[in-house]
């Protein structure tokens, strides 16, 4: 979702007036919320992977009162397009993806040569077919600093004296996108050395691995893992210094905060889902293995990410 905000703030550098409406899961709305381009974020209850059909339908109804000119697809799925079709949306622009003529009254065929980006793909479709892609805006989200004191009063901490060092080690993908758990404490063990304070965050699937991390640092840092909900993980994050994370929603999210970010990646691809920071580093092996693009390493070594070592990332840290 973080990187759907280029497009959205390319909308409205296009079309200022213009009422902007995104409909996407509940659980993303904290972080549509700290995007001024998004006028209304609307909910979307489907369950993944299911057609759920009549609730797109009733969904899709509802939203005739919106009278929208113009709607854009951004997953390639056929049901995806079903809301947008039944809202009578007077343009529907989306790829033409699981054959969705009829859906789409605009459908665009994906150049994933000429847009090896996802932020360019999703870019792409907000401006007229061949035009060149312009200067993509990279996203910036909003941070409430009213609200990080709040998370911080209730876990017990006041406001930071010295920097932060975040660590995101968790990645819902799958283990082959996620650097061993005792890299990010020896990490933690330096900067705390260093006198930097070091926060773990995390969802409630990262507790185990946050918890390990707390316990590998003799419980120095701020464990987070589970602790917080999206929209208090992002106002806690904008006050780190600087984030080392996996692929993952967070580091996108870190990359939006304007963040120092070391980004390691593993089974996935730098090319395809970049940070989009000046402030970002990218350490990838690019490996002949890689990227594999699998939840588990196939070859069951996981080199992609054990071969890149804590003292590459705290070099990258001190650049």
């Amino acid at each position: 979702m973080v990187l759907a905000q280029s497009l959205f703030m390319l909308l409205k550098q296009r079309h200022p007036d213009a009422r902007l409406d995104v409909l996407a899961p509940a659980w993303t709305h904290p972080l549509l919320a700290r995007m001024p381009e998004v006028d209304e974020a609307i909910a979307a209850p489907f369950a993944h992977g299911r057609l759920d059909l009549g609730t797109r339908l009733r969904i899709g109804r509802d939203l005739r009162a919106g009278e929208y000119d113009r709607a854009i697809v951004l997953p390639n799925s056929f049901k995806s397009a079903i809301v947008p079709c039944f809202a009578r949306a007077r343009r529907r622009t989306g790829y033409v993806g699981e054959l969705r003529y009829g859906l789409l009254n605009d459908a665009r065929r994906l150049d994933k040569q000429k847009l090896p980006r996802t932020v360019d793909r999703f870019v792409a479709l907000g401006i007229e077919p061949g035009e060149a892609l312009p200067e993509i805006p990279p996203p910036r989200i909003r941070a409430d600093m009213d609200k990080a004191r709040t998370a911080l009063a209730r876990l017990g901490r006041s406001l930071p004296a010295a920097p932060v060092l975040g660590l995101c080690p968790g990645a819902e993908y799958g283990p082959a996108k996620r650097w061993p758990a005792e890299y990010f404490a020896d990490v933690a063990q330096a900067k705390l050395a260093a006198g930097w304070e070091v926060w773990l965050f995390g969802s409630d699937k990262d507790a185990p691995v946050t918890g390990a991390i707390q316990s590998m640092t003799e419980k120095r840092c701020l464990d987070l893992g589970g602790k917080t909900d999206l929209e208090e993980a992002i106002d806690l994050m904008s006050l780190t210094t600087a984030v080392v994370t996996n692929d993952s929603g967070l580091m996108h999210v870190a990359a939006a905060l304007a963040r120092q970010v070391i980004a390691l990646y593993g089974s996935s691809d730098p090319r395809h889902t970049p940070p989009l920071s000046d402030q970002a580093t990218v350490l990838y092996l690019g490996l002949a293995c890689s990227p594999c693009f699998k939840r588990e390493c196939p070859l069951k070594h996981l080199k992609c990410l054990r071969d890149l070592p804590p003292e590459r990332v705290l070099a990258a840290l001190k650049g």
